[in-house]
């Protein structure tokens, strides 16, 4: 076999996604496998990730009834296990049914979930985000929250969060780390990187489908390579570009580590990325 096209150093994706019978999409299960073997041929050894609900087919997909939460997470955990060293899971939650939300993350860590993922379905300084933060920082569990940036206006279907409102949040739960999603995502993403620069928990994942000329350096500017983590989100070529970019920016081989996979290892569990080898896994 030729060698990944990302080369043999470890690489974690830590913001994936499938699909499951109960989408709309029919081809969930061949979209499945697909990702898995285009991960293989880049050289990812884990894809960290969600289903969220039923992806609007049952309820909107950022708001998703409790019901649709348990059964999309189910699909979820049924994938990690079948795949227990290649995926793990993140256990997705909608924060505006609070008590259901806790009780829902805590059947995920029973089944194995390393992460809580919250999708834009509340504002990421609302108070009622603080109960699943506190119980985050207990578990050593990282939260990934949505980020769309420089809201102009309301958007429909969708709570939208900048990077001042993630930056309030994280100062209230400086135990608790914080991952800002797809930064290649959601529009206008560079007051959000200076917005959040002096809150150390919050980290940005790399992905999304935008690979704005500058944007990663930017990133290492304004966070530097210990607060960054690679990931693809939805499309896995644009992933790969920027994991590209990275290596032709002169980072040193150490701070591109850190960035592949060290951090993913700093931030979630201990123990929570079986297919790494003990001297990886530390």
């Amino acid at each position: 076999m030729s060698e990944p096209l990302a080369g043999t150093e470890p690489l974690i994706d830590v913001h994936a996604h499938f699909h499951w019978a109960g989408t709309a999409r029919a081809d969930g299960g061949r979209v499945n496998a697909r990702r898995l073997e285009a991960g293989d041929r880049i050289g990812i050894r884990c894809h960290v990730a969600s289903i969220l609900g039923t992806w609007g087919h049952r309820s909107p997909t950022y708001f998703s009834s409790p019901a649709d939460v348990r059964a999309g997470n189910d699909a979820m955990y049924a994938l990690a296990h079948a795949h227990p060293d290649r995926v793990r899971a993140w256990v997705h939650v909608n924060p505006n049914e609070q008590a259901a939300a806790l009780r829902e993350i805590q059947r995920g860590i029973a089944a194995g979930a390393i992460g809580i993922k919250i999708a834009a379905a509340r504002r990421a300084d609302d108070p009622l985000l603080d109960p699943i933060a506190e119980f985050a920082a207990e578990n050593h569990l990282p939260i990934l929250h949505h980020l769309w940036q420089h809201r102009t206006r309301h958007w429909p279907g969708q709570d939208i969060s900048d990077g001042a409102d993630y930056a309030r949040l994280a100062a209230r739960h400086p135990r608790t780390t914080f991952v800002a999603a797809h930064i290649g995502g959601g529009g206008d993403w560079q007051h959000s990187l200076p917005a959040v620069a002096e809150t150390p928990n919050i980290v940005f994942d790399l992905s999304g489908s935008g690979i704005d000329r500058g944007m990663l350096e930017r990133c290492l500017q304004w966070l530097g390579p210990s607060r960054l983590l690679w990931a693809a989100d939805l499309t896995l070529d644009t992933g790969l570009t920027k994991l590209r970019a990275l290596e032709h920016l002169g980072l040193a081989r150490d701070d591109l580590a850190l960035i592949r996979w060290r951090n993913a290892v700093r931030i979630f569990p201990p123990g929570a990325f079986p297919v790494l080898g003990p001297e990886e896994a530390r």
